[in-house]
């Protein structure tokens, strides 16, 4: 593979704004790859897996580079020649990466992969906390995060199957495979960008982790039924609900963030879901309205994202532990707010993207012995581990209101 400058230098620019100024990995790529016209599918490809890479592997690659935080030019490119020297790729005779011991790095790597926190490039605290809430399982389930996220789309049944959707992807030259135990799942055998493609156009699927695409299913929606969700977003979950639905019945979308439900009318409106109705939490009113109102409610709680590491991998150093204590406070508020909404004999999903019983499990069973979850009895729990499945990490729990 021979390196190409303008790619090289399109990719350290991305990662001085990803580490230096904190930006979101995914934005500044977005904004990177518009940088160039002449640019063809394997060149914004090189930038965008290149970049991600590194920000996967930074402390991995940093130490073995020798260099410290914040990286200047100089410090990114030994980290890129690092990069490349453990991919075999020869290193140019450009200024850039003159004085650079290429000869030192295989051997450093082989030294710091005997130690996890270098292996499988975390912070301390990432790594401690692991082994305090998983054990040995943390060793497995942290090497499956650092795995590339394979592309998963959800085949949105309101207007298409999935046989519909293979084939009109096929046309275009991008090949999916079914994946067994989900049924409205289709993976991509090799990335490529499917929103250009028609079939996205029309509203014929989304793209959804298919750990994701139980979320919606664990809570067996009705047509007919009122289902609340109460963390929103940008609505996947809620697309997802309107398809199980068969767009009958109310789906009341909720957030905080109103820009981030504009966003979830677009596709609703794409997707052809019509029994979406969208609800700002401007105040507390909004709740109030709902309680005791819906047959089903999900609260797909904001949580760490540790189940999501190998598609963010930039909240790995963007995470600070004092931040996680927070997010169980809230957790905890949200679920004892929420809950309300619940009518007797109806239901209550809890879930995260998670894989730490801290913010799964033990706020479940916290939940169900205070005053707010008396109420409520424990029906079942899913926990689904990135080693296991291949996919991302979730929690989701299944709880019933009494009659």
């Amino acid at each position: 593979m021979k390196l190409h400058r303008n790619l090289v230098f399109a990719t350290i620019d991305s990662l001085q704004l990803i580490f230096n100024e904190g930006k979101q990995a995914d934005k500044v790529l977005r904004n990177t790859l518009k940088r160039d016209k002449r640019w063809g599918s394997r060149d914004r490809g090189f930038i965008a897996e290149t970049t991600y890479d590194m920000v996967r592997w930074k402390r991995l690659y940093a130490k073995i580079a020798d260099v410290k935080e914040p990286f200047d030019r100089t410090n990114l490119f030994r980290m890129f020649t690092v990069w490349a020297t453990l991919k075999g790729i020869k290193i140019p005779d450009w200024p850039q990466f003159e004085n650079t011991p290429t000869r030192k790095i295989k051997g450093k790597f082989d030294e710091l992969s005997k130690i996890r926190k270098y292996k499988e490039s975390i912070p301390d605290w990432m790594d401690e906390l692991g082994v305090k809430e998983l054990g040995k399982k943390w060793d497995k389930e942290i090497h499956a995060l650092n795995n590339l996220a394979d592309v998963v789309l959800r085949v949105n049944t309101l207007k298409a199957t999935k046989e519909q959707v293979q084939k009109a992807l096929e046309e275009i030259d991008v090949e999916t495979e079914i994946i067994k135990g989900y049924p409205q799942a289709l993976k991509l055998k090799e990335r490529a960008n499917v929103f250009i493609s028609d079939a996205f156009k029309k509203g014929w699927f989304e793209v959804q982790d298919a750990s994701s695409q139980k979320v919606a299913k664990f809570l067996n929606p009705k047509p007919g039924s009122r289902v609340v969700d109460t963390c929103a977003g940008a609505g996947g979950k809620s697309l997802h609900l309107a398809a199980l639905m068969e767009n009958k019945g109310q789906v009341i979308a909720l957030d905080i963030y109103e820009s981030k439900l504009k966003e979830l009318k677009r596709r609703a409106k794409r997707n052809g879901a019509h029994n979406i109705e969208t609800r700002t939490i401007d105040s507390t009113k909004v709740i109030k309205k709902l309680l005791g109102k819906a047959d089903k409610v999900l609260i797909d709680a904001p949580c760490s994202g540790l189940g999501v590491l190998k598609r963010n991998p930039d909240s790995k150093w963007k995470l600070q532990p004092e931040f996680l204590e927070n997010l169980k406070e809230t957790q905890k508020e949200i679920i004892n707010s929420y809950s309300r909404m619940v009518k007797p004999g109806g239901q209550l999903v809890y879930a995260t993207c998670s894989i730490l019983p801290s913010e799964n499990e033990n706020q479940i069973k916290e939940f169900l012995k205070g005053e707010a979850g008396k109420d409520f009895k424990f029906v079942k729990e899913e926990k689904i581990f990135p080693s296991e499945s291949g996919f991302d990490g979730f929690y989701m729990a299944l709880l019933q209101k009494n009659n």
